[in-house]
């Protein structure tokens, strides 16, 4: 019988200075395009989440919260199960394009690529993740955010 398993993750829609380029992140094996994100751990604020599973899909980590975007509930089916997962993400700044680390090992399945707003609405995968990019860019142009 199928289980209902439920988390919360947070991320990121991660921005260049300039308000030009977001960052997303290509996963080649699942021919996916993402935002990326992850399951946030005991003790951990969703921000202090989003920093971090920013920093280690990504390896940018002179990133700065600038935004609070909300949250959504993602309803989905894996393996047989329906996975409830409550999403929270963050609008950032990358101070710099320079990547700083090295994205973990167990992350490099994916490859950050700078891509112009309109590209990068039209790239990612999922409709959950188009969402997020929309609510950032709508904040951008009202000048809520930066």
């Amino acid at each position: 019988m199928p289980k209902i398993l439920t988390y919360t993750a947070a991320g990121g829609v991660i921005c260049n200075v300039e308000g030009t380029e977001v960052l997303l992140l290509i996963r080649p094996a699942c021919d996916e395009v993402r935002l990326p994100k992850g399951h946030v751990e005991i003790g951990e604020s969703l921000a202090e989440a989003a920093l971090r599973e920013v920093i280690e899909e990504t390896g940018y980590d002179d990133l700065e919260i600038v935004g609070d975007l909300g949250e959504q509930l993602v309803v989905f089916t894996w393996k047989h199960n329906q996975i409830q997962r409550t999403e929270h993400y963050f609008f950032m700044h990358a101070r710099s394009k320079r990547q700083v680390t090295r994205p973990k090992a167990d992350q490099q399945q994916f490859f950050p690529v700078w891509t112009p707003w309109e590209e990068a609405l039209a790239a990612l995968t999922f409709d959950a993740e188009q969402e997020w990019l929309r609510r950032a860019r709508a904040n951008l142009h009202q000048g809520t955010l930066i």
